[in-house]
């Protein structure tokens, strides 16, 4: 057993203490933030993941799990020390490094004798190197020379998988300097991999690895959209060329499905923050460049399509929305396509009533306090609590998040419901052919309709 210790309780941070308690590990997770310390003491967990909820009672119970405020505390006694804080995007797209480097000023601060320090915040490469000259600096000025190791370990978690994840890694990556932080990481995670493979590699590696995949992914994504694109004006269905393609063994079938553009907490910060070191090195990367301008398009060519149906006129017009996470599994809406898209019809006159089973309470927040069109969102917008009374009198439907609940539903309810029976499927879980059948005007990602 090791004694754990994690900075941060957000996303990433809150499911790796978990997880490493599940393991039999004593594990502390630190924050600053008083309340949702005292929140999770009590086993509530801030963000929804399935499983999550679970887990931390149970961890808790079993006194494996803590939960503080107390820097000074979880850093004198722990063996390994993980920073998993935000590192939100900067204007110019970098990322802000601030709160990874104020953890370390911290730890650095009661660094009482060897630890392994993990970054496991998603940062830009080169980052760990600032991480230990911020501690050595700390050091420095306590007149103390203890020695500790800097480590790189990214995490490669999908948000509504995200214990499966952590409990069952394809791969672990772990960048280190030293043979006796490796020991102690293999060591940590040898009863997580059942066989998958933990790949040992400089720091440097280990950063660019995690930014290069979420790249490689969002790429797949842009480029499958840039093709259903094509599909649309030659007669084409892209799931048939999804098909095609992802049963080529070079390729694969993952990440090959077209829809209304990616989202999330992830991909869109990464892909920026990899263009602007790009930039920085005075290496433009074209292609990463393309992804993000192409996720744009595709968010405005979906809306596009309504606003033709509605042939450029929404004021008088409502309309209804099943979904605004970014991805099913999650309450997570950071940088949605729904939010993109609830934006432009409230700008343009329309009005809009949600749906989601999970993601409604956060993005009535973000209406609330954050979007440019709050005021339009105070009497156009509506958060309705079933998904068939979210249809009553809207002149169309738009899928926009894929929940299972979606994927069949009650079809002669949606078409009573709605006043005119007309969908916008941006994410292809209907049958065309089936949904004409059933008496529906239904427009889809890449199809002929």
């Amino acid at each position: 057993m090791l004694k754990i210790s994690v900075f941060g309780t957000g996303y990433v941070g809150l499911v790796t203490g978990v997880c490493f308690a599940d393991m039999g590990h004593n594990v502390t997770c630190v924050d600053i933030d008083a309340s949702k310390v005292e929140l999770l003491k009590r086993a509530q967990s801030p963000i929804y993941e399935p499983g999550l909820d679970e887990m931390l009672s149970s961890n808790i119970k079993a006194h494996r799990l803590h939960f503080t405020t107390d820097a000074k505390e979880a850093t004198e006694g722990a063996d390994v020390i993980f920073i998993a804080v935000g590192t939100p995007p900067n204007e110019d797209g970098s990322a802000d490094l601030q709160y990874v480097l104020k953890v370390a000023e911290d730890i650095a601060s009661h660094l009482n004798d060897y630890k392994v320090i993990v970054t496991k915040s998603t940062v830009p490469v080169g980052t760990w190197r600032k991480v230990k000259n911020k501690i050595n600096d700390v050091l420095k000025k306590r007149n103390l020379d203890i020695e500790f190791d800097i480590c790189s370990n990214p995490e490669f978690l999908r948000e509504g998988s995200a214990i499966e994840d952590s409990l069952k890694p394809n791969r672990v990556v772990v960048g280190v300097e030293s043979e006796k932080a490796g020991k102690i990481m293999r060591e940590l995670y040898e009863p997580f991999l059942n066989g998958n493979p933990l790949l040992l590699m400089d720091p440097f590696s280990s950063e660019m690895t995690k930014y290069a995949a979420n790249s490689m992914l969002a790429a797949r994504i842009s480029l499958m959209n840039e093709f259903s694109r094509v599909c649309e004006q030659v007669g084409a269905d892209i799931e048939w060329v999804r098909r095609g393609i992802g049963a080529d063994h070079r390729i694969g079938p993952h990440f090959l499905f077209a829809g209304v553009g990616y989202g999330g907490s992830c991909f869109p910060k990464d892909v920026r923050a990899l263009i602007r070191t790009g930039d920085e090195l005075g290496e433009s990367l074209e292609i990463l460049k393309a992804v993000e301008s192409t996720n744009l398009r595709q968010k405005n060519n979906f809306f596009e399509k309504v606003e033709k149906h509605f042939e450029g006129q929404f004021k008088n017009r409502k309309v209804a929305m099943w979904g605004v996470a970014f991805k099913p599994g999650t309450d997570d809406i950071r940088e949605a396509p729904a939010l993109h898209l609830i934006e432009k019809i409230l700008a343009a006159g329309g009005a809009v009533s949600v749906f989601d089973p999970v993601a409604a309470n956060s993005a009535q927040k973000y209406f609330s306090h954050y979007s440019s069109v709050k005021s339009q969102a105070a009497t156009h917008l509506h958060f309705i609590d079933d998904q068939y009374d979210v249809l009553e009198d809207a002149d169309a439907l738009l899928i926009v998040t894929e929940w299972k609940a979606f994927r069949e539903p009650v079809f002669d309810k949606m078409k009573k419901n709605l006043r005119k029976p007309v969908v916008f499927d941006g994410r292809n879980i209907y049958s065309p052919k089936k949904m004409q059948e059933r008496g529906f005007h239904y427009i889809s990602i890449g199809r002929p309709s």
